[in-house]
């Protein structure tokens, strides 16, 4: 199932089956397509091209979230080549795996100028059965001093929606949240679900593990499961912050909305020689389905 493509101006990208090709600078994962052809991530029209941050799919922000350090915005990781993993560590065996792909990243001497601590970074990517998509990282304190690391995580998720307008979040009612619009002050949630009449950039504090995006006019329902992260972004840029990228049409933000289980609040440490992960699943059913319902085929056959 999976097989290299052409280079691109020096940068190869590779695919899982045909419906999730992956670009290895970055380890990003840049497209997600359903049994119908249909694409299930957003990717800007006006995207830059390496070496710059790739406006779309599911960006790796590490070892910084957002601007909350002195890296770059969303550190370096999504920035730089990944290498595929020929020899894992193994994970547990997953029969609803149908192909997969390992990817590892080491610091450089330039990261480790700008963050010096030595670690291991280690990403699948697969694909199920039915076309979910999952993301398992690994990653791992290689310091030799003694010295434990911080850091704060995201999958940076893009989804594709037919009209923002039209989309509503369930899952993180009544939970508590940091709104980076007002200084990230707390505050908690009110609504019996999101929905998007302007611009959102909130940081959701012990989201629980599935979240549920429905898109009433798509009559399409995005799941999104995690572990080993706390936390789930929400944000969409509205117009206004639209108009003001470089990297982003004016419009394109009504149909793109981002969801990102997260490691924010309380970053992650680690002691020399520990490994933390963390995973990402998403799949796509029927917009019946919603947060609280465990087996979309419950729904479709009553």
């Amino acid at each position: 199932f999976l097989f290299l493509k052409s280079k691109i101006r020096g940068y190869c990208w590779i695919h899982i089956s045909r419906r999730a090709p992956i670009r290895l600078f970055g380890g990003q994962v840049t497209s997600w397509k359903n049994d119908h052809g249909e694409e299930l991530l957003f990717v800007s029209s006006k995207a830059i091209k390496p070496p710059k941050p790739f406006r779309g799919g599911i960006p790796i922000c590490f070892p910084q979230f957002g601007t909350q350090g002195n890296l770059e915005q969303h550190g370096f990781a999504r920035n730089r080549l990944w290498a595929i993993d020929d020899n894992p560590p193994p994970l547990p065996v997953n029969p609803a795996i149908k192909a997969f792909v390992d990817l590892i990243l080491k610091p450089s001497e330039d990261d480790l100028k700008m963050w010096p601590h030595s670690f291991e970074f280690r990403l699948r990517i697969a694909l199920g059965a039915g076309g979910d998509l999952s993301l398992t990282s690994r990653i791992r304190n290689t310091n030799t001093d003694g010295r434990p690391f911080s850091y704060t995580f995201a999958f940076h998720t893009y989804f594709s929606v037919s009209d923002i307008s039209e989309v509503r979040v369930e899952g993180l009612e009544t939970m508590d949240y940091l709104d980076n619009m007002k200084g990230k002050e707390r505050f908690t949630e009110q609504g019996d679900a999101i929905v998007f009449e302007s611009e959102v950039d909130k940081v959701y504090l012990a989201a629980p593990s599935k979240v549920a995006i429905i898109d009433h006019d798509m009559r399409r329902t995005f799941v999104v499961t995690k572990e080993g992260l706390p936390d789930a972004v929400v944000w969409n840029p509205w117009d206004k912050k639209a108009k003001a990228m470089q990297d982003f049409g004016d419009s394109e933000y009504k149909h793109m909305l981002c969801v990102e289980p997260a490691a924010v609040e309380k970053p992650i440490t680690l002691k020399p020689g520990e490994e933390w992960k963390g995973r990402l699943g998403l799949s796509a059913v029927p917009s019946s389905y919603c947060s609280g319902q465990l087996d979309p085929l419950k729904v479709l056959h009553g």
